[in-house]
């Protein structure tokens, strides 16, 4: 076992994988930016290390400094978590380097994965469906306009090393071409150093069903079924479950085995995910790997009963895989609610600040991960998400209902958050009948905005008839 793990992420993530060490009888080292010194879960690792500013870049981007921190607590194991260098073979070369194991896949594995027309490519050589598109990247403006016009419009303008929707543009026809080839490519360069581009056919409104793998040095690579992450905005996911309602079990097998498969070809170790989208009819594309733990893997945990992130510690100390595909069952329905600290009136702009006052949901099936407490200054430096609400139930209506009374019971004041427009999915007919896809928010944001403010009018109401009894 690992002696020491230098957990290298912020947020409801470090404080899951420094519980978890905990629970393995692991020491671990918690890294934080001078932003967020009043963390919660501090305290709780054997040793803690400022490495820098609020910026991303002065503190969890910043490579050397979080390797110094690993040498200097005598860390023999880096854990990522997700987001910042989590998918960065740069950082996980490094770590080779110095002697420290990362906690995921190879260096070269990462590399590979993350350049997305290299993927592609690979997946095309070993027979996985991926979605019509150009042979690599396209190198102007003009050869992206013959690869749409050869496909079909609309497609999609992508980042080949991209990730979470940015250097992606939609193209509805060939006058839109050149504009959205340098939005992609600008937004690409800013955000990931790489302007490289590709272009892919749309697929209209498809559901992004996505596969849990872990795989081990020994060769050995079982799935733990899909997820639904269809209801998304700014092609950032906003709720998933699992199972998804529209899988037969002879297609989750199927696409399961062809999972396994992508996963294998990659020469992929540790614990990731194949994403699929899946059209009307059941046909499905691959369209990338994530190489590290996702941010809603709860409820694969919970449908399946496993600890991902101990299973990945494992595979990482060079355990075999304690699983056979035979013995992996699905048991329940699961939902996870991400709770962002954004105002989805004003187009889900963030809305960092002070908590004032905060009561979080527990019961039966219910699990919270999140470092909120009454107090907690919410930080402009970072991502949005500040809870992740997960329940199960022995059916899909039964989570449901579940999550209708989480969301209700929670109470977050002092900033606006997204839970209310969450609670109103919950009771959409779309959601309720399973029908939703990734068009959903964008179909249905309007009327569910409308819905908010017109139950606002009503309490508005209801409060002056009391006030004037």
């Amino acid at each position: 076992m690992f002696r020491r793990v230098l957990v290298a992420n912020r947020g409801e993530i470090a404080q899951r994988i420094i519980r978890c060490c905990i629970d393995m009888g692991t020491e671990c080292v918690a890294v934080y930016s001078k932003a967020d010194e009043n963390q919660v879960y501090i305290p709780f690792a054997t040793r803690s290390i400022c490495i820098g500013g609020p910026q991303s870049q002065d503190s969890y981007l910043n490579i050397d400094r979080i390797i110094s921190a690993a040498l200097a607590t005598g860390c023999d194991a880096i854990h990522p978590g997700y987001g910042f260098l989590s998918e960065n073979a740069e950082f996980a070369r490094k770590c080779e380097e110095y002697g420290i194991k990362f906690i995921g896949p190879p260096a070269d594995v990462i590399e590979k994965m993350g350049v997305k027309a290299v993927a592609r490519d690979l997946m095309v050589a070993n027979g996985v469906p991926v979605v019509p598109g150009s042979d690599g990247t396209v190198a102007d403006a003009e050869e992206a306009r013959a690869v749409a016009d050869k496909i079909g419009y609309p497609v999609l303008i992508k980042a080949s090393a991209g990730g979470g929707g940015r250097g992606m543009r939609r193209v509805n026809g060939p006058e839109e071409i050149e504009e959205m080839f340098g939005q992609a490519r600008a937004e690409a360069i800013s955000c990931f150093g790489n302007g490289d581009l590709y272009v892919e056919k749309l697929i209209l409104n498809p559901k992004h069903v996505e596969f849990q793998i872990l795989a081990d040095e020994h060769g050995n690579i079982v799935h733990f079924g899909e997820r639904d992450c269809s209801i998304q905005r700014k092609n950032q996911k906003m709720l998933e479950e699992a199972p998804c309602s529209q899988l037969t079990p002879e297609l989750r097998e199927e696409m399961g085995q062809v999972a396994i498969k992508a996963a294998r070809a990659a020469g992929y170790i540790s614990a990731g995910t194949i994403e699929f989208v899946m059209d009307a009819n059941n046909n499905y594309y691959f369209i990338e790997m994530n190489t590290r733990i996702q941010v809603e893997h709860p409820i694969t945990e919970m449908v399946y009963m496993v600890d991902l992130v101990r299973e990945q510690i494992r595979i990482a100390e060079g355990l075999p895989l304690r699983f056979k595909q035979e013995d992996i069952k699905p048991h329940g329905h699961a939902i996870e609610c991400r709770i962002n600290a954004e105002d989805p009136a004003k187009g889900f702009a963030p809305n960092p600040g002070k908590i004032t006052l905060l009561h979080l949901p527990s019961g039966n099936g219910c699990r919270v991960d999140s470092t909120l407490y009454d107090g907690y200054v919410v930080s402009p430096y970072y991502d949005s998400l500040i809870a992740k609400i997960i329940v199960w139930d022995d059916t899909r209506l039964g989570a449901i209902r579940k999550m209708r009374r989480c969301l209700e019971e929670m109470t977050i004041e002092g900033i606006e958050t997204n839970q209310e427009f969450e609670l109103f999915i919950m009771f959409h007919g779309k959601f309720l009948r399973g029908t939703y896809n990734t068009g959903f928010i964008e179909q249905c944001v309007n009327e569910l905005l409308n819905l908010e403010r017109r139950t606002s009018e009503i309490e508005a109401e209801r409060a002056g008839n009391q006030v004037n009894a």
